[in-house]
């Protein structure tokens, strides 16, 4: 497939068929990550493949993210409702998540000085990361969406502790992978390249 493609057809897919993702199909796609480029070469990313064992129990934190995320945008009573409807009927419910982990304590300089600045080059590199390894997944034929409720704190701190990990590493991004149950198209973008272009 070629790139071009890849880019304008990548979509976020929320509902998957249960059909098992081999381990070799999943390396492929950490593989793929992992050629994006990382800040001063720290390579300070770590991928978290949550398997069929706990993959209930993440689809459970999911759940409960968006939950609170939509009772916080105070949307009304009737679409609160759809969208637990729609979760009990198996949105986002995944045969595989990967979260991608960044270690704060992998860095290059000592001292606070420029702690926030190094922290902030760790996520950008995990986040192409994620790029890449989704528009792989599209190649594959995989689904994948990245769920931003996965990163409020206490969701993120139960995924940490299914993972056994310490207080040294942040979650950028939980992504769900699987074969795409039904046929989805990308949206257009709201915004055309002038609106958020600048040229000086």
């Amino acid at each position: 497939m070629e790139l071009d493609k890849a880019i304008h057809t990548r979509c976020s897919v929320r509902w998957y068929k249960q059909e098992k993702i081999s381990k070799e199909t999943i390396n492929e796609l950490i593989a793929a990550g992992i050629r994006a480029p990382t800040a001063s070469g720290l390579e300070n990313w770590l991928f978290v493949i949550y398997g069929e064992r706990v993959n209930e129990s993440v689809w459970s934190l999911v759940k409960k993210g968006h939950i609170i995320y939509y009772e916080a945008r105070n949307i009304p009573p009737e679409k609160m409702e759809l969208l637990k409807r729609r979760m009990d009927n198996g949105m986002y419910r995944a045969p595989v998540y990967i979260g991608v982990f960044i270690n704060r304590n992998v860095r290059k300089l000592r001292g606070n000085e420029f702690a926030e600045h190094e922290f902030i080059m760790a996520v950008e590199s995990a986040a192409m990361a994620i790029q890449n390894l989704m528009l792989k997944a599209v190649e594959m034929g995989l689904g994948t969406c990245y769920i931003g409720v996965a990163c409020f704190k206490e969701i993120e701190r139960e995924l940490k502790n299914m993972a056994d990990l310490g207080d040294e590493y942040y979650l950028v991004g939980l992504i769900s992978v699987g074969y795409p149950a039904e046929d989805v198209e990308p949206r257009k973008r709201k915004k055309t390249l002038n609106e958020v272009c600048k040229w000086v």
